[in-house]
């Protein structure tokens, strides 16, 4: 994760008395969910948390080599970056960044400041972009040092990190969203879709 993740924080800015909260993140996300104002509120709403989030960063920054390869494009390549930070009951539990193709979105009302309004979604397709199929991968790892200190994660907790890759019905990928969970403060469900496989 980019450096610019901190957005201005530092290590023990949120205090170890800050109580410890469990929110759900479903896989995959359900379609009335995902094209809401925000997915993270949305969900937290449900469960009764308080929810809050705040944007970190907006702008360019180059590729890493597993978003890269999700965007198709090199490793390095400058991308533009889009990452906010969701809190639950005034505790962090994820830092999700959008992450887009210069060529593509460059110079588009989703380089600019701030959330999009009405929604992320909705800003992708008023440029005429049609969801066509996403790819969805969960990874558990040990943190890095700027993740352990972002989300408040004590010695020894890890995080889970999901990529989710869309692309368009032409098979453009236009939005690559990559979230950094605090394990112990998530439940993932899986819910598999009626007559799609057997017992």
């Amino acid at each position: 994760m980019n450096e610019r993740v901190r957005g201005g924080t530092t290590p023990g800015d949120w205090g170890k008395d800050r109580p410890r909260v469990v929110v759900r993140r479903s896989l995959p996300t359900e379609p009335a969910v995902r094209g809401s104002a925000s997915l993270f509120m949305t969900e937290a709403g449900r469960q009764g948390i308080r929810a809050d989030r705040r944007m970190l960063y907006v702008g360019p920054e180059p590729a890493s080599e597993h978003i890269a390869l999700a965007l198709r494009v090199e490793p390095g390549a400058e991308i533009l970056a889009r990452r906010k930070m969701m809190l639950a009951d005034d505790v962090p539990v994820r830092v999700a960044t959008s992450y887009f193709r210069m060529d593509v979105f460059g110079g588009t009302p989703l380089c600019e400041p701030g959330f999009v309004r009405p929604s992320l979604q909705a800003g992708i397709e008023a440029l005429g972009h049609r969801f066509g199929r996403a790819e969805e991968q969960l990874t558990a790892r040990p943190p890095t040092e700027v993740e352990a200190a972002v989300l408040d994660l004590e010695p020894g907790e890890w995080v889970v990190q999901i990529v989710r890759a869309g692309y368009s019905a032409d098979d453009v990928p236009i939005h690559v969203l990559e979230t950094i969970c605090a394990a112990s403060r998530h439940v993932f469900p899986i819910v598999q879709v009626t007559g799609a496989d057997e017992f």
